[in-house]
Parts: C-alpha cells; sequence; structure tokens
C-alpha cells in the first residue's frame, strides 16, 4: 500500500450553524446526503456535526488534490457511521470514478469536533505498486474509516 494523499480542514462551527440559518434546506441539499442530514439533526448540536461532515468533504478533495468543483462534488463524498460509531467515507459519482481512476483501495477517516470547530483527517490509500487496483464499492467495509 502506499498513501496516495492526505487532506485536513478545519471548520468553525458557527459558520455552518450561519448558514444553516440564512440558507436552511437549500444549504443542507446542496451540501450533505439525506443520510448524512438525518443523523446531523438527530444530534443535539446538529451544526457540530454538520461541520465535521464539511470538513471530511474538504479533506477528501484535498487528498485527491482537486478540491470540490469540476472532479467531483460536494455529494459524491458521503460520511456514514458504522455501528460502534467509527465514521466511513463512501465515494459517489465523479469521486468514486476519480478514485477507480488513480487505484484507491482504502479512504482513511478521522473526525473531531468541540464546542467551536471540527475537522476531519483523510488518508487516501492506493494498491503501491503503481497499477491500477479496482476499488471495492459496496457495503461498509468498501472504503474504511477509523477514529
Amino acid at each position: 500500500m502506499s498513501v496516495l494523499g492526505i487532506g485536513v480542514d478545519l471548520v468553525e462551527n458557527a459558520r455552518i450553524q450561519h448558514s444553516l440559518d440564512r440558507f436552511g434546506e437549500r444549504f443542507l441539499h446542496r451540501i450533505f446526503t439525506a443520510g448524512e442530514i438525518e443523523y446531523c439533526q438527530s444530534m443535539k448540536f446538529p451544526a457540530r456535526h454538520f461541520a465535521a461532515r464539511f470538513a471530511a468533504k474538504e479533506a477528501v478533495s484535498k487528498a485527491f488534490g482537486t478540491g470540490i468543483g469540476r472532479a467531483m462534488g460536494w455529494k459524491d463524498i458521503d460520511v456514514h457511521r458504522k455501528p460502534s460509531g467509527e465514521p466511513f467515507v463512501v465515494l459517489e459519482g465523479g469521486a468514486k470514478e476519480l478514485g477507480r481512476e488513480r487505484g484507491v483501495t482504502a479512504v482513511w477517516i478521522t473526525l473531531s469536533h468541540t464546542e467551536h470547530h471540527a475537522m476531519a483527517m483523510i488518508v487516501i490509500e492506493t494498491g503501491g505498486s503503481g497499477a491500477p487496483h479496482t476499488m471495492p464499492t459496496d457495503g461498509p467495509e468498501s472504503l474504511r474509516g477509523g477514529e
């Protein structure tokens, strides 16, 4: 295995709360998947959890070296949780295609948040030999995460 990229992002929770207050559903549905929205809204402080997922999306795009835009959109990066609470990333759309092209075999994630900030760190691995490998696409184990 070799590391394709590392990404990290830090978000002020107040910035996400401001977007939630100002743009509401429009902001939510532009940035987050239905599962992410459902999970975050079920929490006592939803903005903290939205901020962590926003940071994760930014960190994935940084690890790929593309940013959010032509290569991948916000909803192409979906943060899920295992029953244990451990987060994991599922790549869809442009992010999934980019992962296939680059031989991605794993995406590792860690999330953290406090009252004021949320952060995410991502490590993307490839097969290491330089030859493309098939990227798994089904189920929680397809792209693992660790916290």
